[in-house]
């Protein structure tokens, strides 16, 4: 009995001091302060895992149709080159202050599978600013989107430039370049 007790005093001695914590204001919020070493490497490893178990049950269609890569192309232009930039393309200056910082879509791209890729592009991340895009977005296009992805690792900004520019030709779009967004 007593260690029952014990085991209740405890929990809400955590509690109290949860709650003490969340009202005291001591943590800094602010988007400029980076997260302590241990505080990323906590969150990243929930994240790796959450993503990974989640994605375990998807099955990827085939990512190789040309007109996938296309539509992928088009909506990674509208979606994702803001904040994660592109071959030979900045980021927005908003996204640089972002925290945290949004990843290298090419090397996500090499690491990640396709079903990874889908999971975040459908379903974003918590408290990292990335939407996700399953609500606006049909399945297809979301694996339009990591057809697409697939083929960043091997995308210099000219062979990028060179698909928008055959892209933009058939739907009378834009080139992007440094500086272009937000102009």
């Amino acid at each position: 009995m007593r260690t029952i007790r014990t085991l209740v005093a405890l929990i809400v001695l955590l509690a109290a001091a949860a709650v003490g914590f969340a009202y005291s204001g001591i943590y800094d919020v602010a988007a400029i302060t980076p997260e302590p070493q241990w505080l990323q490497l906590t969150f990243s490893t929930v994240k790796d895992h959450s993503i990974e178990r989640r994605a375990a049950a998807i099955t990827a269609p085939p990512l190789s149709d040309p007109k996938a890569l296309r539509t992928g192309l088009g909506h990674f232009r509208e979606m994702c080159v803001s904040c994660h930039g592109a071959p030979g393309v900045e980021a927005a200056e908003f996204a640089k202050g972002l925290n945290p910082k949004p990843p290298d879509l090419a090397r996500e791209a090499a690491e990640q599978s396709p079903a990874q890729l889908f999971w975040v592009v459908k379903n974003g991340i918590k408290m990292t600013g990335m939407p996700g895009f399953g609500g606006t977005h049909t399945d297809e296009q979301v694996w339009a989107v990591v057809a697409f992805l697939k083929q960043l690792p091997q995308l210099t900004p000219e062979k990028y430039q060179a698909m928008v520019r055959e892209a933009g030709a058939a739907a009378g779009g834009r080139e992007d370049r440094p500086g272009a967004l937000g102009e």
